[in-house]
């Protein structure tokens, strides 16, 4: 396939955040680009802002004629009207992985991996080195402060940076010349079956490195190479890479980096979430071994915007402070609410949390109510469903029913709104990857006025 020459690309789900930094970076390179939603979003309005057509109707009859090439996300349904009459007609039909695996498997390529982390650590090492000035090309799973976008750089960049996805087993169709794997926590169970399956596979995306590859991977993971070299990191543990004198200083962290064979002084990291710190030691190892100054890694890490949804502040004042973030897994969530309470000590802290799908509900219930326990106080809402149909007995009163606290309750969307108008919490958190991100914006009004 030669991708230079896909002038008419269709896109199956086309407002998915993979499948959207895909459309952009089409669209970039000239291509009429078009696609099917289930949902109008402010991620396809953007698109549509930028001259992409969509529609929201599973209709076959509204398809351009003319494809060159029709991509889909394994998270469509499997009986989707326009995925069958693609298959029918014959249109050439790929996975928006294989895509990215053609896309990237002729220019270097480094690909970050992982069940929590990759957006917030690809996205920081694509900024560091387009501050840098080089010429990079960056898939992100996540929409960029500042660059407004989770494509940044350029289309005909010297290196890819792409967030690698293990759902349904994505990741494997990338051959990277430099790989980092942030964690391997048991997830996408449905997809998967058991949590050694899922690190079977992480194992083999560790394995598809190009020959003198090298393998950067969070310190007490165990994943390795055929031979190729490792390197591990760590917010504070002695490893490859790792912060030493670390402290936090007037809300931001600061701290020493020792990276292979270099060290990077009094670096001010703005970033909140000690979790953070670590995905920045990830990112700045990466940026290492391209080969980047420490002057530039440092730079990037101190110029750092920040990712939409990825611990990010909505409003700080003197009465509230609220924090949104995509958390949707236990380890995920206990990251973030500890975080938290390390940077507002002493403030009641309170969660509204959306579970995201039955079976992850299911799969995870205890460790979803051991980390909300961490609050001061729990409202739990509806699972939001993504890609699957309900499972009896899965839904929020029994996440509610496991966890152990005094003040925990079930609120629908409207609910939350006139709870956070009457009572005005001291520190307030979003979390989930469903759709509670259309509370933000009514939560910040309310907490402005």
């Amino acid at each position: 396939m030669e991708i230079g020459q896909l002038k008419n690309i269709y896109f199956l789900g086309i407002g998915g955040i993979g499948m959207s930094a895909l459309a952009r970076y089409f669209h970039k390179l000239g291509a009429k680009v078009s696609g099917y939603d289930k949902t109008p979003t402010a991620l396809t309005a953007k698109l549509q802002q930028q001259g992409i057509d969509i529609h929201f109707e599973d209709a076959p009859d509204l398809i351009p004629s003319g494809l060159d090439l029709v991509v889909y996300t394994p998270a469509i349904p499997k009986d989707m009207k326009e995925l069958a009459f693609v298959r029918e007609k014959g249109f050439l039909l790929f996975k928006r992985s294989q895509i990215l695996g053609e896309l990237t498997k002729n220019c270097f390529t480094i690909a970050v991996a992982g069940t929590h982390g990759k957006t917030t650590i690809s996205s920081m090492l694509a900024h560091i080195l387009a501050r840098a000035g080089v010429k990079v090309s960056g898939l992100i799973g996540g929409i960029v402060n500042e660059y407004e976008s989770n494509f940044i750089g350029e289309v005909e960049g010297d290196v890819f940076v792409v967030e690698a996805d293990e759902f349904d087993r994505s990741f494997l169709t990338l051959a990277p010349d430099i790989a980092l794997v942030s964690s391997m926590d048991a997830d996408h169970l449905d997809i998967y079956g058991s949590e050694n399956h899922l690190q079977q596979s992480f194992e083999l995306f560790a394995k598809n490195l190009k020959p003198g590859g090298r393998l950067v991977y969070k310190n007490g993971l165990k994943i390795h190479t055929d031979g190729r070299k490792e390197f591990s990191y760590s917010a504070v543990k002695k490893s490859d890479a790792f912060c030493q004198q670390f402290e936090i200083k007037d809300g931001a962290y600061s701290f020493d980096l020792k990276l292979p064979d270099d060290m990077i002084e009094n670096i001010c990291f703005k970033t909140p979430g000690r979790h953070n710190v670590e995905n920045a030691v990830g990112a700045a190892t990466l940026a290492k071994l391209y080969g980047l100054s420490k002057d530039k890694i440092k730079s990037g890490l101190e110029s750092y915007p920040g990712v939409k949804r990825r611990f990010e502040t909505i409003v700080r004042n003197e009465k509230v402070v609220y924090i949104d973030d995509y958390a949707h897994h236990p380890e995920e969530l206990k990251a973030c609410i500890s975080s938290v309470k390390e940077l507002y000590a002493g403030k009641k802290i309170t969660g509204i949390f959306q579970p995201h799908l039955f079976s992850r509900t299911r799969d995870f219930v205890d460790g979803f109510a051991r980390s909300l326990e961490l609050l001061d106080e729990v409202i739990v809402m509806d699972i939001y469903p993504a890609r699957e149909l309900p499972i009896e007995g899965i839904n929020a009163q029994f996440l509610l029913d496991k966890i152990n606290h005094p003040k925990k309750s079930y609120k629908t969307k409207e609910e939350i709104l006139f709870f956070v108008t009457e009572q005005t919490p001291e520190v307030l958190l979003t979390l989930g990857a469903g759709n509670i991100d259309q509370l933000v914006q009514p939560l910040k009004e309310i907490l402005t006025r």
